[in-house]
């Protein structure tokens, strides 16, 4: 089909219009008559009446002020000789910049929409996968931000196209695979029809670009808060005592508890609590603190109270001696353990006292735990 530069149509245009104003000086009434033709002009698809007089197509193109540029295509050629019934098809040669998953390329056609560029350029230059074959109808599911079915303007068309990927979409902790055309995490969930609160966390973020294999979270978070009324522990307060054996220990001030009213922020994700934080708190009960005597006093070789193994003991003394730790029967063992004197003293015993049922229960534990290191239980028989 002639290509016709814009240098060649303004020349043409002045010869035939010379030519013309020549013919109808000359010709009379009856030159006039066959000089007028009745032609249509179809411009890109778009059809439209165009008779008048009219030697050449320059003349027709000229009469409807059509100024072709580098490209351009007419049919006939613009110094072909016009007859009635005529149609002369002019196609402008348009740009169209497909930018296909974010990678653009640009394409030169003189096709009238979209579709048909894209079908015209399938065999050499079109992305495979916009094109699946000749037939318009046939083109993939591949998604595109003008309809296929847009007229090309003059000046030419971006077009953004999506190709079809897989990815992962996991919402409220279930997780799917999607095939999806969407550019951008936002159009992703638009699609799937999900809208994200302002409390729910969607990674990556809404305007980050699909890619295939792409991972997209959106947690369902809810925030609420709960009021409880609590109690609020008392603390303790220790104090030496130097007439208590280390170890020994005496409440002299009970402690008892407190309450108070606090207000919670919870936060749900996928409905499980993560988080649970006091954001007020309004004392209704204040604790009041325990104060507890600590023994210091050691004996001259600096040891203390050892209660280890208490528990046993008590159950053996329950047996060896009822349980009365200050018992001297008079037969040779002494207090709530029946330690004999030789027992008590080559265990450290008169670190405490001279026999065994004149020192404290805790005392002759203590002792006792030293015995045990040497010997376990087997000096008891009540072991």
């Amino acid at each position: 089909m002639p290509v016709t530069p814009p240098g060649d149509c303004v020349l043409n245009k002045a010869i035939t219009a010379t030519a013309l104003t020549a013919a109808l000086l000359a010709g009379g009434a009856l030159t006039t008559v066959s000089l007028y033709k009745d032609v249509q002009l179809s411009v890109d698809g778009q059809v439209q009446p165009a008779s008048g007089f009219a030697l050449t197509v320059a003349d027709v193109l000229a009469a409807k002020g059509i100024v072709l540029a580098g490209g351009d295509q007419v049919s006939p050629a613009v110094d072909a000789a016009v007859t009635s019934g005529g149609t002369v098809t002019v196609r402008y040669a348009k740009q169209v910049t497909l930018t296909v998953d974010g990678t653009p390329r640009t394409i030169t056609t003189t096709a009238a929409t979209l579709s048909d560029a894209l079908i015209a350029d399938a065999a050499s230059a079109a992305p495979a996968a916009l094109v699946a074959s000749t037939d318009s109808t046939s083109l993939s599911e591949a998604r595109m931000s003008v309809p296929l079915s847009t007229p090309l303007p003059r000046e030419g068309l971006t077009v953004q196209v999506t190709t079809p990927k897989q990815v992962v979409l996991t919402v409220g902790g279930k997780k799917t695979k999607v095939t999806t055309t969407a550019p951008t995490v936002a159009d992703l969930l638009a699609d799937q029809n999900l809208t994200a609160s302002a409390t729910d966390r969607l990674d990556p973020v809404g305007d980050t670009a699909i890619v295939a294999g792409a991972k997209i979270t959106l947690d369902r978070v809810s925030v609420r808060t709960k009021v409880k009324t609590e109690t609020v522990s008392y603390d303790t307060v220790r104090k030496n005592n130097a007439s208590l054996w280390k170890g020994e220990s005496r409440v002299l001030t009970a402690g008892s508890n407190g309450k108070a009213k606090r207000t919670y922020e919870i936060t749900v994700v996928n409905g499980k609590v993560t988080k649970r934080v006091v954001v007020t708190e309004k004392v209704l009960t204040k604790p009041r603190s325990q104060v507890l005597e600590v023994g210091t006093k050691t004996s001259s070789n600096g040891v203390g109270i050892n209660l280890a193994r208490a528990a046993m003991w008590d159950r053996i003394a329950r047996c060896e001696s009822g349980g009365n730790w200050h018992i001297n029967t008079g037969n040779g063992y002494y207090g709530g353990l029946q330690f004999n004197l030789a027992s008590w003293r080559s265990n450290g015993g008169r670190d405490f006292a001279a026999y065994p049922h004149q020192a404290s229960r805790a005392e002759q534990i203590t002792v006792a735990n030293r015995y045990y290191a040497k010997a376990g239980t087997s000096p008891w028989t009540c072991a």
